[in-house]
C-alpha cells in the first residue's frame, strides 16, 4: 500500500516525509479472546451499569397541531391500504359475491343514524387522507409554508375532511 501511494506523490520533500513517518511508525497487536469481548449485557443493562439515563425524547414533547396531524395522515394511509388489501384478499378467498354481504347487513336491521355512524368510520381516513393530500400538494408547489400558514390550513383541513367524510357517510 505504502509504494504504491509513494509513487503517486510527486513532490520529493512530501514523499520524504512520508518516508520517515512510516519508519518511525511503531505498531504493535494484542491478541484477546473472543470470549473477553462479548459482553452478556444488554444495552439497558449497560447504561444502567454506567449510571446513563434513558433519554425522554417523546415525553418531553407537548403534542403540536403538524405533528399530529403528520401522524394521522401515516395512520390513515396505513389504514387505507390495508383495507384496500382486505377486500382485495376476501375477493379472493370468498365463496360469495358482494351482494350476499349486502343483504347480511341488511338483515342486521341497522338504525339509520347507526348505519351512517359506521359509514362515518369507514369513510373518514378517505376523507381526511384526501383533504391533507391535497394540502401537501399544495405545499410543494411552495405556497403556505409560513408557519401560521402551515397551522391555518391544517385547520382548514380537518374542517374539510370531516365535511368531505359526511358527504361520503350520507351518500
Amino acid at each position: 500500500m505504502y509504494a504504491l501511494s509513494s509513487s503517486l506523490i510527486r513532490s520529493p520533500a512530501l514523499r520524504k516525509g512520508l518516508q520517515v513517518a512510516a519508519a518511525n511508525r511503531q505498531v504493535s497487536l494484542k491478541v484477546v479472546s473472543v470470549g473477553s469481548t462479548q459482553k452478556d449485557e444488554s444495552f439497558f443493562e449497560k447504561n444502567e451499569r454506567l449510571g446513563r439515563k434513558l433519554s425522554p425524547h417523546l415525553t418531553i414533547y407537548q403534542p403540536q397541531l403538524t405533528s399530529m396531524l403528520s401522524i394521522m395522515h401515516r395512520g390513515t394511509g396505513l389504514a387505507l391500504g390495508a383495507g384496500v388489501w382486505a377486500l382485495g384478499l376476501g375477493a379472493l378467498i370468498s365463496s360469495h359475491d358482494i351482494n350476499h354481504y349486502v343483504t347480511m347487513v341488511e338483515g342486521l336491521q341497522l338504525s339509520g343514524a347507526t348505519l351512517t355512524a359506521i359509514k362515518f368510520i369507514i369513510a373518514y381516513p378517505v376523507g381526511y387522507h384526501t383533504a391533507n393530500g391535497i394540502r401537501h400538494l399544495l405545499w410543494d408547489t411552495g405556497r403556505f409554508l409560513k408557519i401560521k400558514e402551515v397551522y391555518s390550513t391544517g385547520y382548514a383541513m380537518v374542517a374539510t375532511s370531516f365535511v368531505l367524510t359526511a358527504i361520503l357517510a350520507l351518500l
